[in-house]
């Protein structure tokens, strides 16, 4: 029966959007108000696609991207009762005990929308208040159903489907919605992103008021700042648009390469430049995550290309085991090049990375290469970063702009200097090895004796002459594992003098 229900939900979502594409087809003038409507009637999920094309002029066109801005930000609002009575739903409080002011809705996006507040302490402090929509996570379920429904469908139909993963693709945007829709995670990782950013000069995380937050609602410093899709208030306000679009591309690829925690939702309506000119985030619901290996990868490929080095980009995809060995690594390579060699000695206006990622995608298609999951945030991020920069910069270059991001975090995490780091921790940590092998071993052996004995408690006498014989016995381990540390000590030297 939900089989049955998710595909009619399909079918409600293809004819809905049939007008739209036939009119996108015509050229007609209102295809972009035609299709923000149908996205809207869809419901949340489906306006998460459209926040994302209205942040790429380069793809859809600038009437349409500029039809589809109101899904970030400007949605209709649901009413100050209704989000009245959630505050009161949400601490068992009426709104009042809580803030000395309350004002109507200032932004609505497809999930929550924003109030403006002044808490009722002494001095009253302004804040932002974001209230869940009625029933959304309900609508946000019934899509999720529908999209992990088709995937499966895909899957069984389509080696192409199967390749891409869709339903592990599904299952990563079902989890990152779930967090969205629990506002108190979202408030965590607003903390969490706090701690990695504090000590930047030009990026602003505001701080969250944990006693008026709940899964439903969440308080947390009020932002003044200039939106950065307003680049004439921008350039008013003393800032260059140009050097702010780089600040954006900047403080995202050094909070996913850094940090591996990365803001995955920063679209215009989210970014904003405030009166010390830091670019300050809001809207925390979406975010990413990268081990250390994928950063790797990441940094690696994006260096990899920046030095024009495709066969090390072409290693990189083996090493991870991305493409099957059966493939020859100087082909591939070869491919990668056909990619990469055409974006250099370009204008950056004719330079996309949307391009460029629909060119990696058919390439890896030919060489059989999986998508990969912990992935996908991180490339949607990355395509609605750049139109962003794009919007504030009609000439930005991304290859500048990331070039020294990722070449200091190859440095830091690959290089010599990371090696001789990693050298010195491992030989800590077995020296703190030798040093605490004789209790550990010293307790083994306590524990062996007393279950030989039946749990029986030993006479302090007993278990000195056990710890007298242990200390006899260990004596030969310890210089065995300090000739050990020895020669790894003078091994990883003699390797680290190839590098140095």
């Amino acid at each position: 029966m939900r089989a049955v229900t998710s595909s009619l939900r399909f079918l409600h979502a293809a004819w809905l959007l049939a007008g739209p594409a036939r009119a996108l087809r015509a050229k007609h003038s209102d295809a972009g108000a035609q299709l923000g409507r149908a996205l809207e009637r869809l419901g949340p999920a489906y306006i998460k696609l459209g926040q994302m094309l209205a942040t790429r002029p380069d793809i859809v066109g600038a009437e349409i991207a500029e039809a589809l801005e109101h899904l970030q930000d400007r949605l209709p609002p649901f009413s100050e009762i209704e989000a009245r009575a959630e505050i009161t739903r949400a601490f068992g409080k009426p709104v009042e005990a809580l803030f000395s002011s309350f004002g109507g809705a200032l932004a609505a996006a497809s999930i929550a929308q924003v109030h403006r507040a002044q808490t009722s302490d002494t001095p009253p402090v302004r804040v932002a208040v974001k209230i869940l929509r009625p029933k959304v996570r309900e609508q946000f379920s019934r899509d999720l159903e529908a999209l992990a429904f088709f995937a499966r469908l895909a899957e069984r139909c389509s080696a192409e489907a199967r390749r891409l993963r869709l339903t592990a693709v599904v299952a990563t945007l079902a989890d990152s919605v779930t967090l969205e829709l629990d506002l108190r995670m979202e408030a965590a990782a607003a903390g969490e992103l706090y701690e990695h950013t504090r000590g930047e000069a030009e990026f602003r995380v505001p701080h969250i008021d944990w006693t008026r937050t709940s899964a439903s609602v969440l308080t947390s410093e009020w932002i003044d700042g200039v939106s950065v899709r307003d680049v004439a208030a921008i350039a008013a306000a003393g800032r260059d648009p140009k050097q702010v679009a780089v600040l954006v591309m900047r403080s995202f690829l050094t909070q996913a390469l850094r940090d591996g925690f990365f803001h995955a939702d920063m679209h215009p309506g989210n970014l904003f430049i405030d009166a010390q000119g830091r670019l300050a985030a809001v809207d925390f619901g979406i975010m990413g995550r990268l081990d250390a290996d994928m950063r790797r990868f990441m940094a690696g490929t994006l260096a990899g290309f920046l030095q024009r080095d495709y066969r090390k980009v072409a290693e990189l995809h083996y090493e991870f085991a991305f493409v099957p060995a059966h493939h020859p690594i100087e082909t591939f390579a070869q491919a990668l090049r056909a990619i990469g060699e055409p974006i250099f000695g370009r204008s950056a206006r004719d330079v996309s990375i949307a391009r460029l990622l629909g060119q990696l995608f058919e390439t890896t298609r030919r060489f059989d290469m999986q998508a990969q999951p912990q992935l996908v945030l991180l490339q949607k991020t990355m395509v609605v970063v750049e139109g962003v920069c794009r919007g504030l910069d009609p000439d930005f270059d991304i290859w500048q702009a990331a070039r020294p991001v990722a070449e200091k975090w190859v440095s830091d995490n690959i290089g010599p200097e990371a090696a001789f780091t990693r050298a010195t921790e491992t030989l800590g940590a077995l020296g703190k090895l030798a040093q605490d092998l004789p209790q550990l071993v010293k307790n083994a052996e306590e524990l062996s004796q007393m279950v030989a004995e039946g749990g029986v408690r030993l006479h302090p006498d007993t278990a000195n002459q056990i710890a007298a014989e242990q200390e006899r016995r260990s004596r030969p381990t310890r210089v065995a594992l300090i000739v050990v540390l020895g020669v790894i000590a003078l091994a990883l030297i003699l390797v680290l003098q190839r590098f140095i």
